[in-house]
């Protein structure tokens, strides 16, 4: 059964009754009978008016049982004949002569954007149908993700330049476009498929400076806007993808931007969001067995920025899980800057002693993480001037009590990990 039977099929409808109002007299209405006699009767007149939309009255035509049924019946196979229509061409299977084509089109379109943006630049209307086509081949270039094995190509092709220069496009939609393209190429289980061509793809990426791109296309996102929210949230996920698969870019990454950038969102007043967790967890990936970051962190005044966002924590519980999270998140950022010798003397100076007395005092969620805090920085010959402090701002009467038998209702809460940093910290202070 093709389409048109199936867009016609309508089920058996019985014998048809008398019309109320006709009933075949010559007094009925001339008009009707008028309309009838020009379009003729029988098996054909029936067939011809199936074809009108359901639901949709015929002056003098027949009455029709179940109209609304017969409605969503016809919305139903065409949404299903449009969604097949959109699901067959990611069907198609993509060979190596398949994507040089696709990338040969991407280039075309690409010059010609470029090209009719330099002729006309005040008048949009001459290039925006160019700028169209050429989100489209981004898009359609999403099924290369599925051929890491392919991903040379992209790099001897110079496809990878191409699309890193096409984050600095003027218009953000494209910018974002190549940003979710990028964000699914460099996906960490896509990477694992294929080491060879990930290795490739990630050289290229490197050495055209993609951190640094994206960090500048991120400065001038507008995060009240949900698709420019959605760029940044995936461009922290490419981040994430090659810092996985490569850690050793962490310090190159912090360098070209990132770190300040991430600091600067951070402590950014606006509401809580997925994108400030996300901001907390890249931070926390940068900072972890990386002297390098640590030390541009501190530089930076990174500590005191980490003091002040948790600072909200010392009298109050995070509001949700994500949150807390967060907090989690800055807490690790925290600890692992503490393991550089000169980031505890910021850390002495910013008051991060007093904070943590305040924290440990209060007994809120933040207590733990409050301890672990202490436990790096005033561990070693390094953390003696923090001893020092924490006795002289009576810490000692705030963790004595944790050298204590814990009691029977806090054992199932993480008791185990409270006593470790306590005997940790009686340790430093010897």
């Amino acid at each position: 059964m093709d389409v048109g039977e199936l867009l016609n099929y309508q089920p058996d409808r019985g014998a048809k009754r008398p019309r109320q109002g006709d009933g075949g007299a010559a007094g009925g209405d001339e008009e009707s009978r008028g309309g009838k006699q020009q379009k003729g009767q029988g098996v054909r007149e029936s067939a011809r008016y199936r074809d009108v939309a359901a639901g949709v009255g015929i002056e003098g035509g027949f009455e029709m049982r179940n109209t609304e049924e017969q409605t969503g019946d016809r919305k139903k196979i065409l949404e299903k004949l449009m969604d097949r229509d959109e699901e067959e061409p990611e069907a198609e299977l993509v060979d190596e002569s398949s994507m040089k084509k696709m990338i040969l089109t991407f280039e075309k379109r690409s010059y010609k954007n470029q090209e009719l943006r330099i002729k006309f630049p005040d008048n949009p209307e001459k290039f925006m149908e160019s700028e169209l086509d050429l989100n489209d081949i981004i898009q359609e270039m999403h099924v290369i993700a599925t051929m890491p094995d392919l991903y040379h190509l992209l790099v001897e092709l110079n496809s990878v330049h191409s699309l890193l220069g096409l984050l600095s496009h003027e218009n953000t939609d494209v910018a974002i476009a190549v940003v979710d393209l990028l964000q699914e190429l460099t996906d960490i289980d896509t990477l694992n498929e294929s080491e060879e061509g990930a290795e490739v793809l990630i050289d290229a990426l490197l050495e055209g400076q993609v951190v640094a791109l994206l960090v500048q296309n991120m400065e001038r996102l507008d995060e009240q806007v949900k698709e420019e929210a959605d760029g940044i949230y995936n461009t922290l996920a490419i981040v994430e993808n090659m810092a996985e698969f490569r850690p050793g870019l962490c310090a190159e990454a912090a360098q070209q931007g990132l770190m300040q950038w991430l600091l600067k969102r951070i402590k950014a007043k606006i509401p809580f969001d997925g994108n400030k967790l996300y901001c907390s967890e890249i931070l926390a990936i940068l900072l972890q067995n990386n002297d390098n970051t640590r030390e541009l962190l501190g530089e930076m005044d990174g500590i005191d920025v980490l003091l002040q966002q948790l600072s909200v924590f010392k009298r109050h519980n995070p509001s949700t899980a994500e949150e807390q999270e967060m907090m989690e998140n800055l807490f690790d950022a925290l600890c692992s800057c503490l393991m550089l010798p000169s980031n505890r003397d910021r850390f002495l100076r910013g008051e991060g002693l007093q904070l943590m007395n305040l924290m440990l005092r209060e007994k809120k969620m933040s207590r733990t993480s409050a301890l672990k805090v202490l436990d790096h920085g005033m561990i070693g010959p390094e953390g003696a001037d923090n001893c020092h402090k924490f006795v002289d701002i009576l810490g000692l009467r705030t963790i004595f009590p944790l050298f204590m038998k814990t009691p029977k209702k806090m054992k199932k809460t993480g008791a185990s990990e409270k006593e470790h940093e306590g005997q940790s910290l009686q340790t430093a202070f010897l």
